[in-house]
């Protein structure tokens, strides 16, 4: 049951967003400038690539690694391919997950890894089978942390995460003296800059000792072992390894859900690092559009603004009591909605459907004549609106990175859902890059989640 009031009332949101979720939603633009300048203080623009890698692995906890990786493919539109390197454990903490490379990864195959966090145990591990394969290592996380230290060690390249211009995080955690430098996002730590080593060339030979894969065995002995093998734990850590969240994430951030400030503070530095290999062009000025989207977003979006005129609001009043088919057309898309998707049933408790469209229509057919068809079970005057809870409805959410042309399924899909009685809610960016698009589309989808969540009766 969503509490519609809630939505227009500013201070009573401010109340009720104890996490500091429109705040993470609000500085996204910010994050993109800040994280934007430590990619080039780490020295990623003056890098001297030889060609581009074979394939490149991202990998990171949650929605850090599987975001970042969806979007990547999405941007890079098919040029290289980007594979997720989902991690494995016995639960969703920290400490708990481990990731293991491809049997086939080698020399010629670049590694990028992206964490909030920094002090999962396994990520080292998955640098130091990266090191023994030879594979270039690119790592965007907090400064300082155990894994920075040792992607530095496996002559890698740390880029140091662009943190909340709000607050320092880890204020009462284990990095108190380095977090007022992450969290001002201008001067990196001195001597972090330059890890990678003479030759570091994305795409080309990697710092391993060979040519050959060699056997990962996860233990960190053996002559072929890095420095950071034997690494001791972070004094100061807590008992699990893992420091407090910052200010403007979710509960279990590092392992779920990541809001777009985390989201966008991640992903930018690999976008220069991908722009520079030539999968992508992320240029400065690129960036700094894509900053200026989502600001523009943040003020069309934000708290403030009363729901007939703000598009996330909107979105949020549909989706009460609905069952959202997100139909998506186009790749940055399908990324989008698959975040969107995510966000509902990891922030709102809320359960939702995504396909690509044309296959949509096949796939989600049988949910519009069903049981949750928008015609169903019609509200029965004598029911007890108290005791019953309403049943939920299809709506489908159409999300779209480019205008309707005559090859798009957009207007088929239209046409379909209100055939059967079940409303539209639709999505397209304004005019702009590939990029500019992934920004609207993904903060206005954030900020409905949040919005979703903070005004749900049964979560607040």
């Amino acid at each position: 049951m969503l509490d519609e009031s809630l939505l227009d009332a500013p201070d009573a949101l401010a109340r009720a967003d104890t996490r500091g979720l429109l705040r993470g939603a609000a500085e996204s633009g910010a994050r993109v400038r800040a994280a934007a300048r430590h990619a080039a203080e780490a020295g990623i623009p003056s890098l001297q690539p030889d060609g581009r890698p074979r394939a490149v692995h991202v990998a990171g906890p949650g929605a850090a690694g599987s975001c970042t990786a969806d979007l990547l493919a999405a941007l890079t539109g098919g040029s290289c391919p980007v594979s997720l390197i989902g991690p494995t454990g016995v639960a969703p903490a920290p400490g708990a997950l481990r990731w293991t490379l491809p049997g086939w990864a080698g020399p010629m195959d670049l590694l990028l890894i992206a964490t909030p966090d920094g002090t999962e145990p396994g990520l080292p591990l998955l640098v130091e089978q990266a090191y023994r394969r030879g594979c270039n290592i690119v790592a965007v996380a907090p400064a300082h942390s155990p894994l920075t230290e040792a992607v530095e060690q496996a002559r890698g390249l740390a880029v140091p995460m662009a943190m909340s211009p709000y607050a320092a995080p880890y204020a009462t955690g284990p990095y108190d003296d380095e977090a007022a430098t992450a969290a001002s996002a201008t001067e990196p730590a001195a001597g972090a800059l330059d890890p990678r080593g003479p030759g570091w060339q994305p795409g080309g030979p990697g710092p391993g000792p060979g040519p050959g894969p060699s056997p990962d065995t996860g233990s960190g002995s053996g002559p072929e072992a890095p420095p950071h093998a034997a690494h001791p734990p972070h004094p100061g850590h807590h008992g699990t390894g893992h420091a407090e969240d910052p200010l403007g994430t979710a509960p279990g951030e590092t392992t779920g859900p990541a809001l777009p400030g985390t989201l966008w503070a991640l992903l930018t530095p690999l976008l220069v690092l991908v722009d520079r290999i030539g999968l992508i062009a992320a240029p400065p000025s690129a960036l700094e559009q894509v900053a200026d989207r989502l600001d523009r977003v943040a003020e069309r979006c934000g708290p403030a603004i009363a729901t007939y005129s703000n598009p996330a609001k909107t979105l949020a009043a549909e989706l009460a009591g609905a069952l959202p088919l997100i139909w998506t057309e186009g790749l940055v898309a399908g990324a989008a909605g698959r975040r969107f998707a995510g966000l509902l049933a990891a922030l709102a408790g809320r359960p939702a459907l995504v396909a690509e469209l044309p296959g949509a229509l096949a796939a989600h057919g049988t949910l519009l004549t069903g049981a949750f068809a928008g015609g169903a079970n019609p509200d029965d005057f004598f029911r007890d609106r108290v005791e019953e809870p309403e049943a939920l409805h299809a709506r489908v959410v159409l999300f779209r990175d480019q205008p309707v042309t005559a090859f798009s399924a957009a207007p088929t899909a239209r046409e379909l859902a209100l055939a059967h009685d079940t409303p539209v809610s639709e999505l397209e960016p304004a005019e702009g890059s590939q990029l500019e698009a992934a920004a609207e589309l993904l903060a206005i989808a954030d900020f409905a989640a949040v919005y979703l969540s903070l005004a749900s009766a049964e979560r607040s």
